[in-house]
């Protein structure tokens, strides 16, 4: 690996990593969240695809890619909903364990990642190993019935979640389309999500949320570039001349430390000496049981 594709194969720890600390600082409820982080992810993927005079797909491929960036948006609203329960620093250990966990099993089962017994039962067991690395980054010292029950909420919700997060990544190896050529119109399907969830909180009576009228909304547009360059630089990485597919998700796994830990240090999401022990134990349990997963 030369240093330049592991300067690439990193972008997504800076772009991912951020995304999650970024949208809860700037603020604002989900559906202000989601419009503007896909409108700045379709800004970015328009400019990218221009520059690279990459054509749009056409058939199939056009709407899985769709269908994928709808499946990433529906998902990223119940994650934004989330971090409003237990804030960023606990949701996105979970979520990114069930994302693991969902890729690794439709690669498993549907790919046939995992062929031969001895390599199923290290799956499984590098699978058994993200949940304990995911509960202990959520882990309590000082358990309430309130805490407990925000948490149960956030963790059902993540999970169901997954199916979202699990179509934004099979729809494109559905249709036989290579990422980079499925970038833009994944933007555009997050896009139909963001402004038809904007409308409906808009022109709702029951809520006073204003998406589509809050400058709010707007600024949510600098969350979506982090979301866009960690996508892009994660993509980039993953071709055979760069790092790889394997190597390249792995590296991309590493953002969950740091979305953690910096919504630990700018949020204000309070940890015992205790718990940020225990959480740091868990995230490097998660990214290596991802690093298992993959090259097994």
């Amino acid at each position: 690996m030369n240093a330049v594709a592991l300067l690439i194969g990193l972008g997504p720890l800076v772009g991912w990593g951020l995304f999650p600390t970024v949208a809860s600082k700037i603020g604002g409820k989900p559906s202000h969240q989601i419009l503007g982080a896909t409108a700045g992810t379709f800004i970015f993927a328009v400019i990218f695809a221009w520059v690279q005079g990459i054509p749009m797909p056409s058939g199939s491929a056009l709407v899985f890619s769709i269908i994928s960036g709808i499946g990433w948006a529906c998902a990223q609203i119940v994650t934004f909903m989330s971090f409003g329960l237990v804030g960023s620093s606990r949701a996105m250990p979970v979520t990114t364990a069930f994302q693991l966990l969902g890729a690794s099993l439709w690669g498993a089962f549907y790919l046939g990642d995992w062929p031969g017994i001895a390599n199923k039962v290290i799956g499984i067991l590098a699978l058994v190993a993200i949940i304990i690395g995911a509960y202990m980054t959520v882990w309590s010292e000082n358990k309430t019935a309130e805490k407990s029950g925000y948490l149960k909420k956030a963790v059902l919700w993540l999970a169901i979640g997954e199916i979202g997060y699990w179509a934004y990544s099979a729809a494109p190896q559905a249709a036989h389309i290579d990422g980079m050529h499925a970038f833009l119109p994944q933007s555009i399907g997050m896009l139909i999500v963001g402004i038809v969830y904007g409308i409906i909180m808009t022109f709702n009576k029951n809520t006073d949320e204003k998406p589509l009228k809050d400058s709010t909304s707007y600024k949510q547009i600098i969350a979506g570039f982090f979301f866009a360059f960690g996508a892009l630089t994660y993509l980039i990485s993953a071709q055979p001349d760069m790092n790889g597919l394997a190597t390249g998700f792995v590296l991309s796994q590493t953002s969950v430390i740091l979305a953690t830990l910096t919504g630990i240090w700018f949020l204000g999401q309070k940890k015992t000496k205790k718990e940020m022990t225990i959480t740091v134990i868990g995230l490097i349990i998660i990214v290596i049981a991802a690093a298992v997963t993959e090259f097994i």
